[in-house]
């Protein structure tokens, strides 16, 4: 299969992201982005261009972005707690039956046990990303950095045209 050419906002042509598993995956693309709430409105056009060139319709795109969005605030709130010098690397893949997203940063491990989202009868703003992102995405896991520094976080959403 011929790999589509890899974006990066990073000028550097090294991946940071571990090599795909699966022989059947395309690169789509890999961005490497301040840790910066600012710098996300810059991101989700090219999570919801990638997830569009999959197929998925617009109602699930933008499904996927919410799930993207809300796992990087997630890494610049929580791992990086709002450090300038924070840095995130987002990389999506197109598989046969969907799409893989990979979010690797260097904020200190984190222990996936902890990352639960609050009961949704406590009726009150905030503190449920990680449920959006459970919800949207058909498999969340979470990881140490591959070298041993940070996490990455990686998350499948299949083709079944069920919109969230």
């Amino acid at each position: 299969m011929t790999s589509a050419s890899t974006t990066s906002a990073s000028t550097t042509s090294t991946s940071t992201l571990p090599a795909p598993i699966e022989d059947s995956l395309e690169t789509l693309l890999e961005l490497r982005f301040p840790a910066r709430a600012d710098r996300l409105k810059l991101v989700r056009g090219s999570i919801r261009a990638a997830a569009r060139m999959c197929g998925f319709n617009d109602t699930t795109a933008q499904s996927i972005v919410l799930a993207v969005d809300e796992a990087c605030q997630n890494i610049i709130v929580h791992g990086y707690k709002g450090r300038a010098d924070g840095e995130i690397v987002l990389g999506m893949f197109r598989r046969r039956d969907g799409i893989l997203v990979r979010l690797r940063d260097y904020a200190p491990p984190v222990d996936p046990s902890k990352i639960k989202p609050r009961a949704l009868d406590d009726i009150k703003p905030g503190k449920l990303g990680s449920h959006f992102i459970h919800e949207i995405m058909d498999s969340v896991e979470y990881r140490p950095g591959p070298d041993g520094i940070g996490n990455l976080l990686e998350m499948i959403r299949r083709m079944d045209n069920t919109p969230w």
